[in-house]
C-alpha cells in the first residue's frame, strides 16, 4: 500500500509539475510592447510600410511541450496606419480591406513545431478580408522572464509572406506588388 501511494504522489508531483509549466498570456497591446506590422512594394521602386494599431490576442506556452502552444489574435483593420491618411483611406475601402464588410482580421492557431532552438513554425488559420486560408508563421523567441512590476513575461517575433489576391483583395498594383510581408513582434505578460 505504502508503495502505491508513493507511486501515486510522484506521479501527480510530475503531473503538477508539468501542467505548472503551461502558462497562458495575453499580448500587452496597451503597453504598446507589440506590433503587427506590414512591408508592400511599391510599384518595384520603394517600400511601403505600416502597421494596425488596434489588435488583441493571447498565447498559452509550456517551455517543457513548446509544441502545445497556442495562439488567438483578432486585428481591427480599420486601424491599419502607413502614415500617409488619404493613403489609408484608400486601404480601407472596397478596393482594398473593405473594412466596413470586414471589420476584423483573425489568426487561429492549429498547430506548432518547434525546431528546438528558440524557432519554429507556427501554422493557423487566418481570415482576411472574408476569406480563410490556412497560413505559416516562421517564429523565433526573443526571450522570457520577470518584469520590473512583479510580472512575467514572454517575446517572440514572427514573419510570414502573404499573398492579397488569395484573400480576394485583387486591386493590381503591378507585378511587383503581389505580396506583402507581415512582421510581428508579441510580448505577453503571463496571467
Amino acid at each position: 500500500m505504502k508503495k502505491l501511494a508513493l507511486a501515486t504522489l510522484i506521479t501527480a508531483s510530475l503531473f503538477g509539475a508539468s501542467q505548472a509549466q503551461a502558462a497562458d498570456y495575453v499580448i500587452d497591446t496597451d503597453g504598446a510592447h507589440a506590433f503587427v506590422q506590414f512591408k508592400i512594394s511599391h510599384l518595384g521602386y520603394s517600400w511601403l510600410l505600416g502597421q494596425f494599431n488596434d489588435f488583441e490576442g493571447t498565447f498559452s506556452y509550456d517551455e517543457a511541450n513548446p509544441s502545445a502552444a497556442k495562439v488567438n489574435v483578432t486585428i481591427d483593420v480599420a486601424s491599419l496606419d502607413s502614415n500617409h491618411a488619404e493613403r489609408d483611406k484608400h486601404l480601407r475601402s472596397g478596393d482594398f480591406f473593405d473594412v466596413e464588410k470586414y471589420p476584423q482580421a483573425k489568426f487561429v492557431s492549429t498547430s506548432y513545431a518547434p525546431n528546438g532552438d528558440g524557432t519554429g513554425v507556427l501554422k493557423g488559420n487566418f481570415t482576411l478580408h472574408g476569406t480563410t486560408k490556412e497560413i505559416a508563421i516562421d517564429v523565433k523567441e526573443i526571450g522570457a522572464g520577470k518584469d520590473y512590476w512583479g510580472g512575467f513575461r514572454r517575446g517572440f517575433e514572427g514573419a510570414v509572406t502573404l499573398t492579397p489576391a488569395e484573400f480576394g483583395m485583387d486591386y493590381d498594383l503591378g507585378p511587383a506588388s503581389e505580396t506583402v510581408e507581415i512582421f510581428l513582434s508579441i510580448e505577453g505578460i503571463r496571467q
